[in-house]
């Protein structure tokens, strides 16, 4: 690594630039102090980012500096760009705790394995920075980000948002008019183009001699501040036009005129010198010995790079580098399309194939004439090389380009197919729809029809309108039967998948054909196949449910969820079963698998870096913490959920996040959201959400007291949705409480009858428990208080605390109009501290006014100590007290070791305390 010294660059170049130079050595004055910084550096082509960032370089004195520029040849090869910022710190990576040394090795290529964690990559880039940032503060300057590869400016950008204590400096240099998605909402610079006086000055001092004041004015209009065009477009003007006024005015956009500036001065250099300039604008890394390999193999020698360097043109040293990444374009763009050739041929020949085969690869595809099977497979190769590392559009780009280099007809569609599976689980849809089309243009096998099917399908209910992808997985699945047994029965089960969620087994939706339709195929499927393992339980007892009811199908969905829970499947395989899985779990009332199965779901995917599926996992477990009262780890995880969907340009589904505002009992916001999340649904036509979407309205009438406003929004689901089970488990306790509350008897009692049936056949403690707080509020005597007795008991064991809070609330209600206010008392006071403490301020507010009228007061929560703590200061407090080192809590939190510690002297400060082993007292487990 290089450690910088002390200098403040040349201040001809740096004119009207005082301001952008003050906030530069602010970011440098905060990591001096021992603090993390982040810039990103963004303006126009030209306006000087690259010569600001130098600037920031040259002042960096006593910082280690590691720097990475962004090529665009190389933005789809997975971590490029992560391999130069970590190249010079690459000794310290046997540092690491073993995981994520592991991820980083893999993602890097120095040592083979599974495709990492995306997030315990960024987590090792973080520790890796802070280990390098020990004796002195580490500036990382990453110019031309807009061409930095996917892989690696995600990683870049997740460092850049976690660096607290770390004396290390993200800078990123970024053109205006592009983007990086993952890079917004960090600390920007905007650099705009000199003023006039400024770009007088600044031509003045560029241009020797006498200049024509008309002449000097017409170059300061056309640059419009730009100080790469001050400085180029004088070049193409003559003394005599410079000082006697006589010359044609420019024409064109300033850019325009740059590349011709640059087109000119090229022309000028000897054949062997523009030669020796492609060479290095095809090799994007600018690695010089490999550079020289290449030039002695076409006869060129090193004095051939003098008249460029003294132009000023290229700077040779330790990288090559130009002077500006537009003439870099200009120099690739300006060659014919056979001396491209000739050089990416030259360096694919002096490129090591086993060190470094994916550019290897990328070489031989540019110098490629025609169709190669060969060069194909090399590409196929270097695809699967990116999946393993976790770079899933890195595989697509590889994948693409190697279906057009395939001369046999039928392997090209089948590499387009598997370029446009890997789009899609990239996150990319649109662009997985082209290679499909254009898969489906060339002779596939019924095979490989079947599965452009299945993506088509798949790519309709991630993406698109989600009531067409049963029809179409119901037609490929069909034809899989005839082909291929184990891959019909999982996409019957996507069937089913997309069915359920598009709400085509309601009769609000009319579609009861297609419902048997599904159903009788899935069951077909099952019996073909010999002993299903659990994901053919899953799949007969979804079926069954369908065909012959709830009662039918509860034994073996029992069974299909014993054996999802008791396996660990192959990972490609579960991401197929296991949300549905999921739903089967709630759908049984079964908060332990629920729990269980989220948290796999989750993980794998995160794992697999399959981003297409990140939303789906986020929602189960966030609606997961919202409904048992964790509302601080929902709030935590939604805000993961909007980054995720934003840099994937798609919407996540809004039901968490409806049902966490309902339970807050903030009733206008919440009423907001659920109305807009209505609105959404019936255009995207999932019919699903028509039904979670009132019941979340149920939740929050009945919360604010509102019972007849309940009551109408949880008969709209068990009457207009009767199929759609986890809407109906949820509606049914709903409809009854609103019922009693709200003096309609009967529509209690047939909701519970209904309630009965579901809870009985799944035999959960949680289902019973509900059932038992039900049934109570239409009993009386002895008999309701066995009731409620029995439902704070079994809820008491499972993980719904709100079910438990909201029974412990009734029990007082129903104890109060029994005239019993001390027993109520009890019960309501519990309820009301289970409530605050969990942040469900609707009902908490309805146990307060119960507790008033019987002759109580709302005691506030007991004195928390962690209550001035952040909430990441209380994970962290947290995890200490339970006895994780700061490693080890930065691995489970995605900070460095540094962070937790710097995080660990404020809680000390707060909580009045000086050892971890005070944190017992002082931070008891129920304050975490």
């Amino acid at each position: 690594m290089q450690v910088a010294g002390g200098g403040g660059g040349d201040a001809v170049q740096l004119l009207g630039r005082d301001r952008e130079c003050r906030v530069l050595e602010s970011v440098l004055d905060t990591v001096r102090t021992g603090q993390g910084a982040t810039l990103v550096v963004r303006g126009p082509i030209g306006v000087g980012k690259t010569r600001l960032l130098a600037y920031l370089e040259e002042s960096a004195s006593g910082c280690v500096v590691t720097r990475a520029s962004g090529a665009e040849p190389e933005r789809e090869l997975a971590y490029a760009g992560l391999q130069m910022i970590c190249a010079p710190m690459v000794s310290l990576v046997g540092q690491l705790p073993g995981p994520q040394r592991d991820a980083l090795q893999v993602a890097l290529g120095l040592a083979p394995g599974v495709a990492p964690d995306r997030f315990l990559v960024g987590l090792a880039v973080l520790s890796l920075m802070a280990a390098a940032a020990e004796t002195r503060p580490l500036l990382c300057v990453v110019d031309d980000a807009q061409w930095l590869d996917r892989a690696s400016v995600g990683t870049l950008a997740f460092v850049a948002r976690r660096l607290q204590a770390e004396p290390v400096a993200l800078v990123f240099g970024i053109r205006d008019e592009t983007s990086q998605v993952e890079l917004e909402g960090l600390p920007a610079l905007q650099v705009d183009g000199l003023d006039d006086k400024d770009a007088l000055a600044l031509l003045t001092a560029a241009i020797p001699g006498r200049i024509d004041q008309q002449v000097r004015d017409q170059i300061v209009a056309e640059s419009r501040g730009m100080p790469l065009a001050l400085l180029e477009l004088p070049r193409g003007l003559s003394q005599a036009e410079l000082a006697g006024g006589f010359r044609t005015p420019g024409a064109g956009a300033v850019v325009g005129r740059i590349e011709q500036s640059y087109q000119r001065r090229l022309g000028q250099l000897p054949a062997d010198t523009r030669l020796l300039l492609l060479l290095a604008s095809a090799e994007p890394v600018g690695q010089v010995p490999l550079l020289w390999r290449a030039a002695a193999r076409l006869g060129i020698g090193v004095d051939a790079a003098a008249p460029a360097v003294a132009d000023g043109l290229v700077e040779i040293g330790a990288r090559v580098r130009f002077a500006h990444p537009l003439l870099r374009s200009v120099v690739y763009r300006e060659a014919g399309a056979d001396e491209r050739r000739t050089v990416h041929r030259t360096l694919a020949e002096v490129t090591d194939a086993s060190d470094d085969p994916d550019r290897r690869a990328w070489h031989r595809a540019q110098a490629a004439t025609a169709p190669e099977e060969d060069v194909a497979a090399d590409l196929e190769r270097s695809a699967d090389r990116a999946q393993a590392r976790g770079g899933l559009a890195a595989a697509a780009a590889f994948l693409d380009q190697a279906s057009a280099l395939t001369p046999d007809p039928a392997r090209r569609a089948q590499r387009a197919l598997a370029a446009a599976r890997a789009k899609n689980l990239a996150g990319a849809p649109e662009e997985a729809l082209s290679l499909l089309r254009a898969a489906e243009l060339g002779p596939l096998s019924e095979l490989d029809h079947a599965r452009a099917e299945v993506l088509r399908g798949q790519i309709a209910f991630a993406w698109g309108r989600a009531r067409d992808a049963p029809q179409l997985l119901l037609k490929a699945a069909r034809t899989l039967e005839r082909l291929d047994s184990p891959p019909a029965r999982k996409t019957h089960l996507e069937t089913l998948s997309a069915a359920l969620f598009a709400g085509l087994f309601t009769g609000r939706l009319g579609a009861d054909d297609v419902q048997r339709e599904v159903a009788m195929a899935a069951l077909d499927a099952v019996r073909a196949a010999d002993r299903p393992p659990g994901l053919g339980l899953l799949l007969e007892g979804l079926a069954t449910y369908l065909i012959d009811g709830y009662v039918a199908a509860a034994p073996i969905l029992k069974q299909a969820l014993r054996a999802h829970r008791d396996i660990q499947p192959d990972l490609e395989q579960d991401l197929r079963w296991i949300d549905l899985a999921v739903w089967a779990a709630i759908d049984l009332w079964d908060d332990e698998s629920w729990h269980e199965l989220a948290e796999r779901e989750l993980r794998f995917v995160r794992e697999s870096g399959v981003l297409s599926m990140l939303p789906i996992a986020l929602m189960v477990r966030i609606y997961l913490h919202v409904v048992t009262g964790e509302l601080a780890e929902a709030e935590s995880l939604l805000a993961e959920a909007g980054a995720a969907t934003d840099a994937m340009r798609t919407e996540f589904s809004p039901y968490p996040e409806c049902h966490y505002a309902a339970l807050q009992g903030r009733y206008v916001h919440a009423r907001r959201l659920i109305d807009t999340a209505a609105a959404g649904e019936r255009f995207r036509g999932q019919g699903n959400g028509l039904a979670v979407v009132p019941v979340t309205s149920a939740v929050l009438g009945n919360g604010t007291g509102r019972h007849a406003e309940a009551l109408d929004a949880a008969l709209r689901v068990t009457g207009d949705h009767p199929a759609d089970l986890a809407a109906v488990n949820w509606a049914l306790p709903e409809a009854v409480e609103a019922g009693v509350r709200g003096g309609s008897r009967p529509a209690a009692v047939e909701a519970l009858r209904r309630l009965s049936e579901i809870t009985r056949a799944s035999g959960t403690d949680w289902a019973l428990g509900v059932e038992a707080r039900s049934r109570a509020l239409l009993s009386s005597g002895t008999e309701a208080e066995t009731l409620f007795a029995e439902a704070i008991d079994r809820l008491g064991r499972t993980r719904m605390k709100v079910d438990l809070a909201r029974a412990h609330l009734l029990y007082g209600e129903w104890l109060r109009r029994e005239d019993r206010r001390r027993s109520a008392r009890e019960h309501l006071q519990t309820a009301h501290a289970l409530f605050t403490a969990m942040g469900v301020e609707g009902f908490a507010e309805r146990a307060a006014r119960e507790l008033e009228a019987a002759d109580g007061v709302a005691r506030g929560p007991a004195s928390n100590p962690a209550q001035n703590l952040t909430l990441q200061e209380l994970q962290v407090a947290t995890l200490a007290r339970d006895g994780y080192t700061n490693p080890e809590i930065g691995t489970r939190l995605f900070i460095s070791p540094r962070t937790a510690e710097w995080h660990m002297s404020k809680i000390f400060a707060k909580l009045g305390i000086t050892s971890r082993r005070a944190l017992r007292d002082a931070l008891p487990r129920s304050a975490g």
